[in-house]
């Protein structure tokens, strides 16, 4: 499963973000190749390291589903052209998690 996303120079900061599988909350792909639930823990890649690391998000598919890269700065906060869908993915859904309508 792929989605059609901006292709980011090898230079730009990034991260890696995906769903995780069984539940379908959003992860982050931290510094030490373990998938975080909270953003703040993303890690920021660039260049080969980066296309190395997506590569091996992508062999997860059966733990991390549609794993790709997002623009951030440096420091790891979000940019670029997505920002604000990636904010809302980062600071969690808009309707809490088990929460329907009545």
């Amino acid at each position: 499963m792929t989605s059609v996303r901006p292709k980011l120079k090898p230079e730009t900061p990034k991260a890696i973000t995906g769903w995780d599988t069984a539940t379908g909350q959003t992860v982050w792909l931290m510094a030490d190749g373990r998938w975080s639930l909270q953003a703040d823990d993303l890690g920021v890649f660039t260049g080969e390291v980066a296309e190395a690391r997506l590569a091996a998000a992508l062999a997860q598919e059966g733990q991390v589903t549609d794993p790709y890269f997002m623009e951030v700065t440096a420091s790891g906060a979000i940019a670029g052209r997505e920002t604000l869908r990636e904010n809302i993915r980062a600071s969690g859904p808009t309707v809490p998690y088990g929460e329907t309508d009545s």
